[in-house]
């Protein structure tokens, strides 16, 4: 099935926060809890024919702020799968300052959404054999973490002894490493302290944290990883998706870094923009084995 309509947009006029939260959607088909908390649920949508269905994860970014967003942000992408026949897992989690929020809670969160799908597959025929994580800004910077966390040293907090599987990673525009991201944490969440509240301190104090959810220090994933960047975007600038390409190659994973002309920060994550070629392929190519 082709993509979705695709949008024409000028260099000066890129979506802001505020239109991206209103980009309309329908309603997913199921909604499932994972955990006690009123956070801990997702959202899924299955395909109307029979599958096994391939899965996307959808992790929302936001900063990891409450008040900033919710798994509505990706709900349009989901549609957009579902037409492809592409089912989709679109997870809420604790987010700052909700209680369990930040460390380790918010990472405990996006794994544990991630291996529940291995409860719920069967009923909803999901094909675990085909599972590919994508997430964008903050959710980009989770989505890595999913990838990595079979690397977790086996004392971390965040360590489970048989994560889900994954076929490979879609980072629109998520920081690989939360040290780097500390120069425009500024810009691009309006907080100074915004990875030092998340983490519970800064790099010097609490070091072992920074490096358990830092894809970037956990290298080599062994997993394909697809990065997409807005040429213009300035709240996460393409230069630390560049330096984490970089460092990934380096160590030997199979990495490839899109950068997209004339879009921003937002427009590569909406069905409706030019960026969504080139999100579906890089979720096409995901799903295929071997590729």
């Amino acid at each position: 099935m082709p993509p979705p309509r695709i949008a024409s947009q000028s260099a000066d006029e890129l979506m802001g926060p505020a239109e991206f939260r209103s980009l309309p959607s329908r309603p997913a088909d199921h909604r499932i809890a994972y955990g006690d908390d009123p956070n801990q649920y997702a959202d899924l949508s299955v395909p109307s024919t029979a599958g096994p269905h391939p899965v996307v994860i959808l992790i929302h970014g936001g900063c990891w702020k409450a008040d900033y967003a919710t798994l509505r942000g990706l709900a349009p992408m989901a549609d957009a799968l579902k037409a492809d026949g592409i089912a989709s897992w679109n997870i809420e989690y604790r987010r700052i300052p909700q209680p369990g929020s930040g460390w380790p809670g918010t990472y405990a969160d996006v794994g544990r959404a991630t291996d529940h799908l291995r409860v719920i597959a069967q009923k909803y025929r999901l094909d675990l054999d085909r599972v590919v994580v994508l997430g964008h800004s903050a959710g980009g910077h989770l989505a890595m973490w999913v990838a990595a966390r079979s690397r977790l040293p086996a004392k971390s907090q965040l360590h489970v002894a048989d994560p889900l599987p994954i076929s490979g990673v879609v980072d629109l525009a998520g920081a690989g490493d939360l040290e780097a991201f500390i120069p425009v944490q500024m810009t691009a969440c309006r907080d100074p302290n915004i990875v030092k509240t998340l983490l519970g301190g800064e790099p010097a104090a609490a070091p072992e944290r920074y490096a358990q959810t830092s894809a970037m220090r956990m290298l080599p994933l062994a997993k394909r990883q697809i990065l997409i960047w807005g040429q213009r975007d300035e709240m996460t600038p393409v230069w630390l998706g560049e330096a984490y390409a970089d460092a990934a190659r380096k160590a030997g994973d199979s990495v490839r870094l899109e950068v997209l002309p004339s879009l921003g920060h937002f427009e590569i994550a909406d069905p409706a923009s030019p960026a969504w070629p080139v999100v579906h392929e890089a979720i096409g190519s995901l799903l295929k084995p071997g590729h």
